[in-house]
């Protein structure tokens, strides 16, 4: 028995349920301390139900999870998740893993911090090296913690996007570990090419935001079944997106390096974990 996802509300789950008896999937909830689990009996039918479960979380109204309700379970099953605002909560949860949530909220709240008049205090301890006085090569940290600066609304709220849709992708359909691999070497590795590139003041997440891109790209395109990919229109407008970053188009300051770098990082591990993959199977 295998667990495929979680749900916080047990009457959605008990529609998707039924629905996969429907497939001749045999599974069933089991309750949680908060929300239910939805468990797979066999594990041939894991895979298939994987992605049924990601296409519920996205279409969690269509009408078939109602019809399979009448058909395999409760007649009474109504596809009733509650109030709006907990239903895009619920989505937003149940659509990542906790490294996405912990990675996407440390980044809110340094913003936060920054805005709220400690600027100079968070930037002093996160900024990369030399990029306030005092800093010594035994302050670690600042290899990576530049990543988690944003300087902007539009910022912020860009990276964290695309860190959310394509970083919880990878850890609820592959694994913590490949999204942690992700995270760590394009949190560092792209901040150094950066700083040789522009100096120490940068910051963002577009690094490791590239590296999720082009990971999530090359396994659609050499592992579909591992149930990520990338449409060919989104891997453009990012393209377009870096290509812009070399231009005065934007308006503002843009760390080519990190993105170059992150996408390089993304691509490769890609390559290795999809390889991996059709070795092992």
């Amino acid at each position: 028995m295998i667990e495929i996802g979680r749900l916080p509300n047990s009457r959605a789950a008990q529609a998707f349920v039924d629905y996969l008896k429907g497939e001749h999937i045999d599974c069933h909830i089991e309750p949680l301390e908060q929300g239910v689990a939805i468990i797979v009996i066999h594990d041939k039918d894991v895979e298939q139900a994987r992605k049924e479960f990601a296409h519920f979380i996205a279409h969690p109204y269509d009408s078939k999870y109602l019809q399979a309700s009448w058909e395999y379970g409760d007649t009474h099953t109504k596809l009733d998740y509650g109030a709006p605002s907990l239903q895009l909560f619920s989505q937003f949860i149940t659509g990542a893993g906790p490294v996405t949530l912990i990675v996407f909220t440390v980044c809110v709240v340094i913003f936060a911090a920054m805005n709220l008049g400690f600027t100079n205090q968070t930037y002093g301890v996160l900024a990369y090296f030399g990029a306030v006085p005092n800093t010594e090569l035994s302050q670690f940290w600042r290899v990576f913690t530049p990543s988690l600066l944003h300087f902007s609304a539009m910022h912020v709220i860009f990276n964290l996007l695309w860190w959310w849709y394509l970083g919880g992708k990878i850890e609820t359909r592959i694994g913590t570990a490949p999204l942690l691999i992700l995270l760590f070497v394009a949190g560092t590795l792209p901040n150094v090419i950066q700083y040789y590139v522009s100096g120490p003041n940068f910051g963002g997440l577009s690094g490791v935001v590239y590296a999720v891109v082009g990971y999530t790209w090359i396994m659609g395109v050499r592992k579909p079944a591992a149930g990520i990919g990338l449409p060919p229109s989104y891997m453009g407008f990012m393209m377009i997106w870096l290509a812009l970053g070399f231009t005065d188009i934007l308006g503002v300051s843009v760390a080519n390096g990190a993105h170059i770098g992150g996408l390089l990082i993304g691509l490769a591990q890609g390559l290795f974990d999809s390889r991996k993959s059709a070795a092992a199977i």
